[in-house]
């Protein structure tokens, strides 16, 4: 058999074997898809990849680092499925002559219902009255309103700008910070410029759309924790990594902030003993906030028209081009 002209080395879970995208993917050329475990290991993937021209990516545990770019050197293109690059050495993809695109926008509106809906179910303690209701109590708490509460909202790309509305729907007034410093696309999208340090001191829900890059990492310390209001709630639907791990255990435990909603941790899936898992103030889900089957058909399906335009001379949704 020839060499494949496309390797999916990571589709586990499988999400692409045997779809519309897969078919695509086929009569673009021979492709190579692997649903098992293990792409989380270098040499692995480096296996997996081997001599194909084109990798399209699917989950984020397989790490394109230097060392895969220096071992695939037939490897011209990694097309990522979803928007989130930190799994990339884009540095390294540059310098060995490889093109990175992704699929920024599909999953935007299904990440910001799942960010809602987080924060409904913290406010309104849904997870916590249900488990008692089912347990044969009559739990009488009192519940957090979000009519008239104050929202803020850190990156205002296509999913943040959709959270801001759906905030302002429920009668929030939307604070937004754009990591551009670009106060009138902030107002475009219906909310108030303000600075990261206004959000902190006003906010009663934050919520992080940010891109997780070196400037982002830890983007909410433990500095900026113990500055919040102790009745806020977080919701990170972005990366584990723009929050500090330790500090944001430490707030929770000890009710420096009320609650948290997470889609996103530093360690997935979470291990079981992760401390996160004995919080009641703490909702959790499985970093699944973009796992529609809409999302899914559209996201897959781009990816790989990413690659027919990228064969084409034409390449779409470009995030790395090869070093000149």
């Amino acid at each position: 058999m020839a060499d494949p002209l496309i390797a999916v080395p990571d589709d586990y879970p499988s999400v692409f074997e045997g779809t519309p995208a897969h078919e695509r993917a086929r009569a673009i050329g021979e492709t190579k898809v692997v649903t098992a475990r293990g792409a989380d290991d270098e040499a692995e993937l480096i296996r997996r990849i081997d001599r194909a021209k084109i990798a399209i990516n699917i989950r984020a545990h397989a790490r394109f680092t230097d060392g895969v770019f220096t071992a695939c050197k037939n490897l011209k293109m990694v097309s990522i499925w979803g928007t989130g690059t930190d799994n990339i050495d884009l540095e390294a993809a540059g310098r060995h002559g490889v093109t990175v695109t992704n699929t920024p926008g599909v999953n935007a509106f299904a990440v910001a219902e799942h960010t809602i809906a987080l924060m409904l179910a913290v406010a309104r303690r849904i997870p916590k009255i249900d488990r008692e209701m089912r347990e044969g109590k009559w739990p009488r708490e009192l519940l957090t309103q979000l009519l008239g509460k104050t929202l803020g909202v850190f990156g205002t790309g296509t999913i943040g700008a959709r959270v801001a509305a759906l905030g302002r729907a429920l009668g929030m007034d939307v604070l937004g910070w754009s990591a551009r410093g670009d106060a009138a696309h902030v107002a475009s999208v219906g909310a108030r410029a303000a600075t990261k340090e206004e959000i902190l001191r006003q906010a009663d829900v934050i919520t992080l759309h940010l891109r997780l890059a070196p400037d982002t990492r830890g983007f909410l310390s433990r500095r900026e924790l113990g500055g919040l209001k102790r009745t806020a709630i977080l919701i990170n639907t972005g990366r584990g990594a723009l929050v500090d791990r330790d500090a944001l255990l430490e707030a929770l435990k000890s009710g420096r902030i009320a609650a948290a909603g997470l889609d996103v941790f530093h360690d997935e899936p979470l291990k079981a003993d992760d401390p996160l898992l004995a919080l009641d103030n703490v909702v959790l889900s499985p970093h699944n906030a973009g796992q529609t089957a809409e999302v899914i058909r559209d996201g897959l399906l781009r990816a790989v028209e990413n690659v027919a335009n990228y064969l084409k001379g034409q390449p779409t949704d470009v995030v790395v081009a090869p070093l000149k």
